[in-house]
This record gives structure tokens, sequence and C-alpha cells, in this order.
């Protein structure tokens, strides 16, 4: 039987790049097909209109992230902090109400912590949680909107834990999966402050650029290939032929698929990827929204802002000073209720907290609306965790799931792309050195 390579990676984000390194290290033929111009899936650091380079998509990584942690010690990467901020603005229906950065997360601390109380216990063994419980199961058919609504809450509690988890989800709270938000606080030791430092204060100094070069480098034995969109994948008892855009055809033993999970409906599968897999690419997991940066005129102090999840952009915080102007990123839980390069839009949305703010200039990459990706970061709705943990830990096919949305911990993360990277590579190369 003839072969064009050992393995053929569908993607090449950080899953996909990951993967890659890890074959091509062992000696395994890689080939990587990516359907974008460059390397990187939903993280891009690029130069933008803004006066710097900034990250267009994923951002913020964290030492209780046990595999990106790792590779920032192997490859000796700076991080930075985001600034600690003085002011706090939240919504509260049309009344705005101020008060320092600590008063609105102590406002936020009893219902979070009730939301989230019973997570350790729950989840003990946070990567451990397959096959899932009865209790699991049940509640996989809550949402994070359901648990909210069961709280006794004032209407300023209710207005702020509604704007933190659609921020959390970057969607409608109402489609967020309680067992996402149980996952990440038991990955967090049950600590939700904890969570929330690990979600938005510690960033590459460089940009997530400089993990991805670093990673795509090591995996330099294999043949990387941009501009290539996988159109179908069909897998036989001897081996995988996978069909490109182009017309292009390659023969593998394995191939991995790392693309979003909204989009992986894109690639005709032949057999279905089963588990009721295709059902839960067809409805889409949770997150729906928009991330925004934003240069303001002057120096506008360090602040944050939070909204409902009915508020088109529901959080904004300060990040950079650029010029004796400020850089602020923002973020929406639904994608196409206002146009990003429309600066006078979105000031008029900052407005809604601070009608001082002058907006000099924006810049955005919309990942909903993107054919490409179809979601920001991943994030599961209900009923869906039984079959997306089913299909990603199906060792019995020629064809493999890797990514963020498949991740066994920090799933809509970085850190999930890589440890699911990591270990379908190693899989597949105990798998293939059995064959030989």
């Amino acid at each position: 039987m003839h072969y064009d390579t050992d393995v053929i990676v569908a993607g090449g984000g950080f899953a996909g790049i990951t993967a890659a390194r890890e074959l091509t290290r062992q000696g395994v033929r890689t080939v990587v097909l990516e359907a974008r111009d460059r390397l990187g899936g939903r993280t891009w650091t690029r130069d933008t209109a803004l006066g710097r380079e900034l990250d267009m998509g994923g951002t913020w990584v964290h030492w209780i992230q046990p595999h990106v942690w790792a590779e920032i010690s192997r490859y000796n990467l700076d991080l930075v902090a985001s600034p600690e901020l003085d002011t706090a603005y939240w919504r509260v229906g049309d009344e705005v109400r101020t008060g320092t950065a600590d008063t609105m997360l102590d406002l936020l601390d009893a219902s979070m912590t009730e939301v989230l109380a019973e997570s350790r216990r729950i989840l003990p063994q946070p990567y451990d949680y397959f096959p899932l419980s009865e209790e699991m199961k049940t509640l996989d058919q809550v949402s994070v909107a359901d648990k909210i609504a069961r709280l006794d809450l004032d209407p300023q509690q209710r207005a702020l834990l509604d704007g933190m988890w659609a921020l959390n989800f970057s969607g409608d709270p109402a489609r967020g999966g309680y067992t996402q938000a149980l996952r990440w606080c038991a990955l967090s030791g049950g600590d939700w402050k904890l969570m929330f430092e690990a979600c938005a204060t510690y960033k590459f100094a460089r940009g997530t650029k400089s993990l991805l070069d670093a990673i795509a480098a090591d995996a330099a034995g294999a043949d990387i290939r941009l501009n290539t969109t996988v159109t179908s994948i069909d897998e036989t008892a001897d081996g995988v032929t996978v069909t490109c855009g182009d017309g292009t055809r390659l023969r593998g033993k394995r191939v991995v698929i790392t693309v979003p999970l909204n989009i992986l409906g894109s690639i005709a599968v032949t057999p279905g990827l089963g588990h009721g897999l295709d059902a839960v690419a067809s409805e889409g997991q949770a997150s729906s929204g928009v991330k925004v940066w934003i240069r303001v005129k002057g120096d506008i102090g360090k602040f944050a802002a939070l909204a409902d999840s009915d508020a088109v952009l529901n959080f904004a915080q300060y990040e950079y000073p650029v010029d004796g102007d400020s850089l602020i990123v923002a973020f929406g839980p639904r994608s196409g209720l206002i146009d990003l390069t429309d600066a006078r839009a979105v000031e008029a949305e900052l407005r809604k907290w601070r009608p001082d703010l002058e907006v000099v200039a924006v810049d955005a990459h919309d990942w909903t609306a993107d054919p490409l990706s179809g979601e920001t970061w991943p994030m599961l709705a209900p009923h869906q965790l039984d079959a997306v943990a089913h299909a990603a830990r199906d060792t019995t096919r020629r064809i493999r799931l890797a990514g963020s949305d498949y991740a066994r911990g920090w799933a809509g993360f970085i850190d999930g792309a890589i440890e699911s990277g990591l270990q379908t590579a190693r899989h597949l190369v105990t798998e293939l050195e059995s064959e030989n």
C-alpha cells in the first residue's frame, strides 16, 4: 500500500502545530494542511492601525495551565500582566454604577461562589471526568442561565453575574453549558477569582505568535502547506484519503482533524464521525461573540466596565498606553449586532458606561463570522459534553480529533489546544510503531 505520508493534520492552529512537532520529532512523516495563509488558527498577533501589534484572538495564559506553562518554560518566553485596574463601571438596567475594581469583584463574589460551590466535589480530578457520572449527565442538561435563575439575587447581583458569564462564554449564558463552568473552576482549585485571573491577566510579551513561532520552528520536519482547504476525508481499513479544495489528494495512515467544532461540517467525513458529534457540530457550540481593540483619545485611566448579556459590548478593560492615548479591549456576546470597523458605533457602546470617551480608531477580527472558525474560543452548550468527550477519546478510528474544543482540561484556552495536540500525537506514535 502506497502512502504519501504517515499522518495528515487538518488545521495549523496550536493543536495542529503541536501535534506536528511531536510527530516529526519521533520520525513520523507529517503533512499539515492549513486553509489560511498563516498558522495559528484563532490566535493571531498582527500589526494594527492602533499603534502596536495586538492579539486579535486568543491572548491570556496562566501558570495553573500546565501544558502552556511547560511550553513557556521550554522556550523561555516572557509574560506581561494586564494592568491593575483602579476603577470599575457596571450597568444595572440603564443605570451606571461605579466604584473600585475590587468593589465590583466583591459584589460578584457571593453569587459566583454559589454558582461554582460544588465544582471540586463534582470534579475532584477535573481531567478525568469520563465516562460522565449520572450527576454530570444531569448537570449537562443545565445552562449557566438556568443556574443563575435559581438564585435569590437582587437586580445588581443578577446583572453582574449574567454579564460575567456572557464574557466567560463569549456568548449567551442561556447557551452556556453549566458543566463547562464547573470544569473551569475545578481546574482553578474551586476558586473563581483564580479562574478569572487565568482568563484575563497574563499574556505573552511579544504576543501569542512568540509561542506559535517557537513550536512551528521545532516542527520544521513537517510539510506545512498554507492556503490549502480540506474538503473531504475518506477512511478505509488500511488508510485515509484527504481531498483538498484545489483537487489535491493525499493518502495517509492517519488523519488528525483540528478544525473548530462549529465548522466541522465543512469537511465531508466518510464514514461519519459518530457519537452524536455531527449533531453537535450542526447545532454549534456556545461561543458567538466579538472582540474589538479600541484606541481612545488621551489617558482615560485604568478601568474595567461590565454589563449584562443583553449589551452589544458587555465588557471593556484598559490594556495599554500608546502615544498619549489609551488602548482598551472589549467583548460582546453576539456577533452581528455591531460593525466592528465602525469607530462611531463602538464609541456609542462605550459611552453607555463613560460618556467622556472619544474613540480614535478600532481594529478587530470577527471570528464568529469567519468561515474558517465559526466561533470564538470553544465553549460547549448544554447536552454536548458527552458526545464531544466520546468522539475525542475514540482511538478505534484512523481519524482523530484534536483542538481546544476537545480538550480534557482547559477547553477554550491555548492550553487545551496544546494538551490535545500532545496527547493525540503520542497515541499515534505508539500505534504507528506497533504497526511497523
